[in-house]
């Protein structure tokens, strides 16, 4: 009955606002005098992903820090479950959301049902494609992508036959990493074939030693993430070929197979960091100051040099 409840709410909200998208000043967020009355409710697309559980961590740990209390939900990758946690989290009267989004475009309603009801939203690594998000915290993707292309050219030659494992379709991480490394590998490499293995680490076995049989040319493999780029190594070692591997986040896993001279690389990411500025920003939103819509944690390539 209470999810009903928030339903005509939402829908209420919606009709007396017209064409407006933004809530009445009643069901605007209250601001908190204190970090320690502050709730945060904590979406996350994965917890099967090191990257994931990272970020999570860093989110805990600095609303611990702050005496903030924290409810975590695992949406395991289903975007319907996702935006049905949320509900779940609105229900249980959470000041503010930080949401990771499995697909950028499908959270857009929950952003929108959140925003109507005064909760301000603050999305992870990943955008919301419609909605009022008062800070998105993520990696430049896009450069993380231009980061992996240039590294795969230089150590390979330009030319190359390269394959690409794509993540999440729908997920903004997808696009940006694709996007940046297509600035560079569209002029520098020959792309001979992409295939998304959802940031799946067993996905990543499957799609590599397909596109293996049908590309038995591969130089390189640039993975979306690092799980995929795992995957793929497993496969890539089993075929006894020699290809240059690079993915993307720099899980303790990823670091660790670059260090054992397997991996070539990876673009290593903060999750923890990203956890922490989130909770800071949120800190920061519910005491009524003013956030940067775009909050960037830096990116470093690891290799064995």
């Amino acid at each position: 009955m209470k999810k009903i409840g928030i339903l005509l709410l939402s829908v209420s909200l919606l009709l007396l606002g017209g064409c407006s998208l933004q809530p009445p000043e009643w069901a605007k967020p209250a601001t908190k005098e204190k970090l320690e009355d502050i709730k945060i409710g904590l979406s996350v697309s994965t917890l099967n992903n090191p990257f994931f559980v990272s970020l999570k961590n860093g989110v805990v740990q600095e609303a611990k820090k702050n005496g903030m209390e924290t409810l975590v939900v695992d949406a395991q990758n289903d975007s319907a479950k996702q935006i049905n946690d949320v509900e779940d989290l609105v229900q249980q009267g959470v000041d503010v959301l930080l949401i990771n989004p499995t697909d950028s475009s499908a959270i857009s309603t929950a952003v929108q049902s959140a925003n109507n009801i005064g909760i301000p939203v603050i999305t992870l690594d990943r955008s919301a494609e419609k909605g009022d998000v008062a800070a998105l915290v993520a990696s430049d993707n896009v450069k993380g992508g231009r980061m992996a292309g240039e590294f795969i050219a230089k150590q390979v030659g330009e030319g190359a036959k390269v394959v690409e494992l794509e993540g999440v379709p729908g997920a903004s991480a997808t696009r940006e990493r694709g996007k940046g490394f297509h600035e560079i590998a569209d002029q520098k490499l020959d792309v001979v074939a992409k295939q998304s293995a959802n940031f799946d680490r067993t996905k990543g076995l499957t799609v590599m030693e397909n596109l293996l049989q049908g590309n038995p040319d591969i130089q390189a493999v640039f993975a979306h993430n690092d799980e995929m780029a795992l995957g793929a190594m497993e496969a890539i070692s089993s075929s006894g070929k020699d290809i240059l591997v690079v993915g993307f986040d720099g899980n303790e896993d990823a670091i660790r197979s670059v260090e054992a001279g397997q991996l070539a690389g990876t673009v290593a990411q903060q999750p923890e960091l990203i956890g922490e500025l989130a909770v800071q920003a949120a800190g920061d939103v519910l005491k009524g100051k003013k956030v940067e819509k775009t909050i960037p944690a830096p990116l470093k390539l690891e290799t064995k040099e």
